[in-house]
């Protein structure tokens, strides 16, 4: 059964597709997430704040150790994943001259931290997982505070942004379920470790409710935006994948250590960019609720882009690396 599991989590990048495909050609079948509501909660956050518990019961104190033993590497990564990325979605949201709330939605999912498909697509790869799940994990506590202030500076030049509000945001649904399945791990470890087995493919799942809820609920704005959006956002990720595995390569670094590098800056954590710019809270910094409506899509376009690019990537790269076996 847990082989079945780790083979159907592994075809993540299908299962994405086909659920954006499905919402695509029936929205009504997904329009739901969006306007659903739990204890008061929108359900995209709190399948978000399911997806970062999943994380956190696959961390033990072990990865959180193993960090100092690979400094150069996270180092490295965190630095192009909060300053290429950044910088590429404002670049691109101006080169292209999207409308405010596309604009917005880009520069928001390029600050969000690395994805958590990274791992899966790492280990495809046969790159360097353990550097994978420690840049995951610290590119995520980084970005409580990081996403806030960079969005709140480069997003800024399109509208006034809430910091605060974002802040608050991300430690609800990425700080306090990444730390209770933290604690979970360390204090029930067996019982965790059978939840584990699961948790990747639900958090697939999740992705795909949430991705496809934006995509049903938002088809004719994307429609109306379909150029120029597509453009741009698979230019972000094709910036973050090649200077990701080339600067690193540049610096020294081994070919499966940049390899894994590219593979985090490349994918973002879309579903956390999709569920702060649905957030009525986020929504309403924007004086026209049109462009309000906007400011989700590129997350949802983005989680279709990265875990596409990422697994045609892992596919040349595990078999070149066969290849030489």
């Amino acid at each position: 059964m847990a082989k079945l599991i780790e083979r159907a989590t592994s075809l993540f990048a299908i299962w994405t597709v086909l659920g954006v495909g499905w919402a695509w050609m029936a929205p009504a079948h997904f329009t739901w997430v969006t306007q659903t509501s739990v204890a008061g909660q929108g359900l995209v956050s709190v399948l978000l704040g399911l997806i970062m518990l999943g994380m956190g019961l696959t961390l033990s104190l072990a990865d959180f150790a193993r960090v100092v033993k690979m400094p150069k590497g996270i180092a490295a990564g965190m630095a192009l994943q909060f300053t290429v990325m950044p910088l590429a979605g404002l670049s691109f949201a101006m080169l292209f001259g999207l409308e405010q709330g596309l604009a917005v939605g880009l520069v928001l999912v390029a600050c969000c931290p690395g994805g958590t498909a990274s791992n899966v697509v790492t280990y495809l790869a046969r790159a360097n997982l353990a550097l994978s799940v420690s840049m995951t994990m610290c590119s995520t506590l980084l970005a409580i505070l990081l996403t806030p202030i960079l969005t709140d500076w480069l997003g800024g030049v399109f509208i006034q942004i809430d910091r605060w509000s974002l802040l608050r945001q991300m430690v609800a649904i990425v700080l306090v379920p990444v730390v209770a399945g933290v604690a979970l791990n360390t204090l029930l470890p067996s019982v965790t470790r059978r939840i584990a087995v699961v948790s990747p493919l639900l958090s697939v799942f999740a992705i795909v409710l949430i991705v496809g809820g934006i995509v049903g609920n938002s088809k004719e704005l994307i429609e109306a935006h379909v150029g120029r959006l597509l453009l741009a956002i698979f230019l972000l990720h094709a910036t973050g994948f090649a200077l990701g595995l080339w600067l690193p390569r540049l610096m020294g670094f081994a070919r499966a250590d940049a390899r894994t590098i590219s593979i985090e800056v490349g994918m973002q954590n879309s579903g956390l960019g999709a569920s702060l710019a649905s957030a009525p809270s986020f929504a309403a910094q924007f004086t026209n609720p049109m462009q309000a409506a906007l400011a989700p899509v590129p997350s949802a376009i983005s989680s279709v882009y990265h875990v596409v690019i990422g697994s045609i990537l892992a596919g040349i790269w595990s078999r070149e690396k066969a290849e030489k076996l």
